[in-house]
């Protein structure tokens, strides 16, 4: 994964309305201050593709990756460290959020194994 791919795939994941709507306010924060830098780096572009709607599936991930690969911004280090904290945020936050209620049989976590028998 490029720099610049590892900023739009940060965005998309935090363009997504579940994740915003259950993140933490250190996840909202994260992705604010992501979207802020972006927003810097693209200011002299114009920087609208940062607001654009996606009108079909890739097409504003591939309009923007565009746009920061023009704007220089896969050399952006304080960018590409608003980038990292987001994804990892995202990834230590988001991991095992499980509403098991009336479940049967469940097992959350890696690399486990479970055999069941139900009767």
């Amino acid at each position: 994964m490029t720099e610049v791919d590892l900023v739009v795939a940060a965005l998309a994941a935090g363009a997504s309305a579940g994740l915003m709507d259950t993140a933490s306010t250190a996840v909202r924060d994260a992705y604010d201050a992501l979207r802020e830098a972006v927003r810097r780096r693209l200011s002299a572009r114009g920087g609208e593709v940062l607001d654009a709607e996606q009108v079909e599936a890739g097409v504003w991930e591939a309009q923007l990756r565009d746009e920061l690969i023009a704007s220089g911004a896969g050399r952006d280090q304080e960018l590409l460290a608003a980038a990292e904290k987001f994804r990892a945020l995202v990834r230590s936050e988001g991991k095992y959020q499980v509403d098991a209620r009336d479940a049967k049989g469940v097992q959350i976590g890696d690399y486990s194994t479970q055999t069941n028998t139900f009767h």
